[in-house]
Formats: C-alpha cells, sequence, structure tokens
C-alpha cells in the first residue's frame, strides 16, 4: 500500500471536519518509532498528542492489556463491576493532588470528562454558571466547545454555544496581559455581569495546551483559589494533556501550593487505550444521583488495565525525573538555536511539555507560516512535530517520555536542521 492510494480512499469515506496533520499512515510503532505502510521511519514528537507518555506499545503496558484480553473485554461496569476499576480508583484518589477524601469516576474520553467536572460542579452547587480562561481547550462536545477560549477551528460553523460560559483573560507576558488583568477582568465579571453566587466552577489548564504551552503562574493559581474560596465555587483544574509525568511531575497541579476540587484527566493516563477519569473531593463527587453519572464504555477492561500498568511505569522507570532531564536538554538545544534565530522569541515550559514560540524577525507579530515551515521542515526529514497556540505561531514537543537516548539526540539535529531550513525558505 501507498500513503497517497490510502488518501485518496480517505478523503471518499471520512468527513472533511476530522482534520489531518500528517499523511503518514502507519503500519507500527515501538517507543518513540512510527514506520508508515510504505516502511519508511518517523520520530514521534507528538505522541498522539501527549497520550502515549511511556511510549508506543511499553511491554508492560501491552502485557496488561493481552492479560486483560484474555480474561474479557466488556461488561459494562454499571451492570457487572471489576476490581481493576476499583483499584484505579484508589489509585488515583491517592495521587491527585488535594489533602482530603476523594472519590473517582472513569469515563472515556478528555471533554467526557470535563463534561462530566461540570455536572458534578453543578449538582453539588445547584449553580448553572461556569468561568474559564481565554486560549483553553477542554474539547469537542459543545460543553468543551463553549469552556473552550479559541474560536477556529474549534467553534467556527456550530451556531450558540452553552448559556453561563463566561471567558477572562489569561496571563501570557508575552501577549501583554499580566496576572493582575486576569484578577480584574474577574473583578469586572462579577460587577458587570455574572453574580458570583450563580457560579458552579472555574476551570483551568495548569498548562494551556492546544492555547500555546503557557504555564499558569503562580499567582494566578493562587488568586482562582482565593476567588473559588470566596464565591463557593468548584474549582477544576484539566489536566488532560498535562498529566502523568508530562510536566515533570505526576500532575502539573503539584507545581502549586494550592489544589482543585476536581480534577480531569485522560490523554496519558492509558498508554494509548480510550479512557478518561474525573478525581475530586467526596463530597462533591457523591452529589450525583446513582445513573447520574458514567457511561456504557466508561471505564473499560482494557483502558483500566493499561493505566494501572502505566502508573507502574511511571513510578518504575522514574519518568517524573525522565521528563525533567530530556526537558532541560531540549531547552539547552532550543536556547542554542534561539541565539541565532530571531524569530523564535519564547522557549517554555515545564519537565518534558516544552514549545517554541514564533513571530516575525523583528519580533513586531505573531508567525504561523515559520512555525508551519518548521514543522514541515521537520515532516521532510522525518521528525514529527505539531504546532499550536491561539495564533498557529507555536511548535510543541511531545516526545514519549521513555525516548531512547540516541533517538532523542537524533531528533535534536533534525530539529535543528529544521529550523535553519525554515528561517532559510
Amino acid at each position: 500500500m501507498k500513503n497517497a492510494e490510502i488518501a485518496e480512499r480517505r478523503d471518499d469515506a471520512i468527513a472533511r471536519g476530522v482534520g489531518m496533520m500528517t499523511q503518514i499512515y502507519v503500519d507500527r510503532a515501538e517507543n518513540a518509532e512510527v514506520w508508515d505502510v510504505e516502511g519508511t521511519r518517523y520520530i514521534d514528537f507528538a505522541a498522539g498528542i501527549a497520550v502515549v507518555n511511556t511510549g508506543h506499545r511499553h511491554p508492560k503496558v501491552m502485557a496488561a492489556v493481552q492479560k486483560q484480553l484474555d480474561s474479557f473485554t466488556h461488561t459494562c461496569h454499571q451492570v457487572m463491576p471489576y476490581e481493576n476499576y476499583v483499584r484505579l480508583g484508589e489509585r488515583l484518589n491517592a495521587a491527585v493532588p488535594g489533602d482530603f477524601e476523594k472519590k473517582t469516576i472513569f469515563v472515556t474520553t478528555g471533554a467526557e470528562a470535563v463534561e462530566n467536572a461540570i455536572k458534578v460542579a453543578r449538582a453539588a452547587t445547584g449553580r448553572q454558571a461556569v468561568i474559564a480562561f481565554g486560549g483553553g481547550f477542554h474539547g469537542r462536545t459543545f460543553m468543551g466547545m463553549s469552556l473552550t477560549g479559541k474560536v477556529q477551528p474549534y467553534k467556527a460553523g456550530f451556531g450558540t454555544m452553552m448559556p453561563d460560559v463566561f471567558h477572562v483573560p489569561f496571563p501570557i507576558d508575552l501577549h501583554g496581559v499580566s496576572v493582575e488583568d486576569a484578577n480584574a477582568a474577574i473583578t469586572q465579571l462579577f460587577k458587570a455581569d455574572l453574580d458570583p453566587t450563580r457560579v458552579a466552577a472555574m476551570i483551568i489548564e495548569p498548562v494551556q495546551g492546544e492555547g500555546g504551552f503557557y504555564q499558569a503562574p503562580n499567582d494566578l493559581m493562587r488568586a482562582v483559589r482565593e476567588v473559588c474560596d470566596e464565591h463557593g465555587i468548584v474549582m477544576i483544574a484539566d489536566e488532560v494533556q498535562t498529566g502523568f509525568a508530562r510536566t515533570g511531575k505526576l500532575y502539573a497541579m503539584e507545581h502549586y501550593d494550592v489544589s482543585a476540587d476536581l480534577t480531569t484527566m485522560a490523554k496519558g493516563l492509558a498508554g494509548g487505550l480510550p479512557l478518561a477519569a474525573v478525581t475530586g473531593k467526596a463530597e462533591l463527587m457523591d452529589a450525583a444521583n446513582p445513573g447520574g453519572l458514567g457511561g456504557t464504555y466508561g471505564g473499560n477492561p482494557l483502558g483500566i488495565s493499561a493505566a494501572n500498568a502505566v502508573l507502574d511505569v511511571i513510578e518504575e522507570e522514574d519518568l517524573c525525573n525522565r521528563a525533567n532531564e530530556l526537558g532541560s536538554r531540549l531547552k539547552q538545544r532550543l536556547e542554542a538555536i534561539r541565539s541565532e534565530t530571531p524569530e523564535m522569541v519564547d522557549v517554555r515550559g515545564p519537565g518534558f511539555m516544552i514549545a517554541a514560540e514564533f513571530n516575525t524577525s523583528d519580533g513586531s507579530a505573531p508567525d504561523a507560516d515559520f512555525a508551519n515551515r518548521v514543522r514541515a521542515e521537520g515532516l521532510k526529514r522525518n521528525l514529527v512535530l505539531l504546532t499550536c497556540g491561539v495564533y498557529g505561531n507555536v511548535v510543541r514537543f511531545l516526545a514519549p517520555i521513555t525516548i531512547q537516548d540516541e533517538v532523542f539526540s537524533e531528533a535534536l539535529d533534525l530539529l535543528e536542521e529544521s529550523i535553519k531550513a525554515a528561517k532559510a525558505g
């Protein structure tokens, strides 16, 4: 088979709204390497958008899935439950930041986790409104789209968003938005448009994912916690992209001295299998009536088994420290490139959740074309990169945390070549 042949079939068979970043049709994958149907090898700096943090087909994860596959694949936990679902819930309750009793629910996708977190907050508070941040991404369902602070491509053409969703600016020094600006916007929102006693929840990503890999400042996180405490609002940390060692901690909220009431997670949780969860304060999680939460596929046995193995791998292979080491090496290389590349105006990110932002050569405006040239030049060299950001001018780096040293060194060389070629082009 040829990639081009499958691409032609795809155009006829699959809806245009399902976007594509490459025309690489995958045949097999191992750790940080992927081979397409034509036998071409690629180094994966996308990891399925931060999903395979433990690498493609980690042996321990695959063994756990195979063992489960040999037992049963589905009963629906609400019909006939299984012990490893309970065990994973216990482990997440113990691991998620927050010095309070916790409970967990399992669903299938990150957007579904966010939806359920909002349901829990509304059930617990009896309120309706939700506050989110500009540039945030929370999914493609209607509530997820409504919470997302980016119109293109997520909201465009889909009509009226969900009511009672409000946005405030996210602090980004590079874009001239401070923590004081964000706090002032919340104050103004409460003065002009929204009674705080109507607010069920505030939701925030510790590091904005699709928005551009901007880490929430400590002062912002403390301010959100204070506002929530003052007005009886549920604080939700969206850790869908930041979780499971990506930022050098199991959860990115461990970088702060405050905790959220509810935490959403997905992506890296199950090493490539679809699984998501909400973990939070027990009294909040118990607010919904039986049957109000859950879903037919929520907590599928294969995903649950994989997730228990993923947690084992993160601990046994010390992947949090590995993320910090890899991220440090990547930042050092990018800073060296930046010294000769004025278009690269920022290198940032905790752990191994790193991004480079590109502006025009005079630094006056975001340059999405440059970022896309870097991505395209990387692909020419068999290095898979992703862009992101409200302006599309950010290249993000999300290789598996288990990437082999020699493959990582090879990728850094390819990255440098790609940036130089983008500059020349």
